[in-house]
């Protein structure tokens, strides 16, 4: 067991950043539930979310995976294993030298927290160890944020938007013609354990 302190730096893992707006709560059940408990990267999630929703996100999504879930602290690093959750009214961001940390800068697309500003800052911190996945959602968030991860040498898995609840999120990072993977949502969790696991058959 790793007894280092969460904000002491380990070695670093991939990086798997989910993004999700109207519908994500139930796209991200079936992702995390279909994650390997040992999955040997961190989760970084940024879901709209109304400040009544911080604590319930936190339980619902424990129930449906056995990876570690919780709120993001700023200060801390990734671990293999675990979920980090964007917090209400924040933004979630990642240093470059790979801690997380929160902000409050001006909303994106009129949200809070949103994709774009951790898909920009998580790859210029992890360039080739991230997975970026965009799921269900109303507007164009994660578009500019998916070609920023793509610039890095990171990889983009969209949710086929035919299979979304709301297709605006899906379609406009499609749009960029920078995403490697659409898959319908029960089909993302086992192409990231592919990705990370190349010598795996699928």
């Amino acid at each position: 067991m790793n007894s280092r302190h969460p904000h002491e730096s380990p070695d670093r893992c991939a990086i798997v950043m989910v993004a999700a707006s109207a519908g994500g709560v139930q796209g991200l059940q079936t992702l995390l539930g279909g994650l390997d408990a040992g999955l040997p990267a961190s989760v970084l999630v940024a879901q709209h979310l109304r400040r009544s929703r911080s604590t319930h996100i936190v339980a619902i999504l424990s129930r449906a995976t056995g990876l570690r879930v919780s709120l993001a602290e700023g200060g801390e690093y990734p671990r293999a294993g675990s979920v980090h959750i964007a917090p209400p009214d924040h933004h979630l961001c990642v240093e470059t030298d790979g801690r997380l940390a929160l902000s409050q800068e001006d909303p994106v697309n009129y949200a809070r927290p949103t994709a774009d500003p951790l898909f920009e800052s998580a790859s210029k911190a992890y360039g080739p160890l991230v997975i970026a996945c965009v799921l269900t959602g109303a507007d164009g968030d994660g578009a500019r944020g998916v070609e920023a991860v793509k610039s890095r040498g990171g990889v983009v898995i969209v949710e086929d938007p035919a299979t979304a609840a709301f297709r605006g999120m899906p379609k406009s990072a499609i749009e960029t013609g920078k995403v490697d993977f659409v898959r319908p949502a029960e089909g993302i969790a086992p192409l990231i354990g592919h990705l990370l696991h190349p010598a795996r058959s699928t």
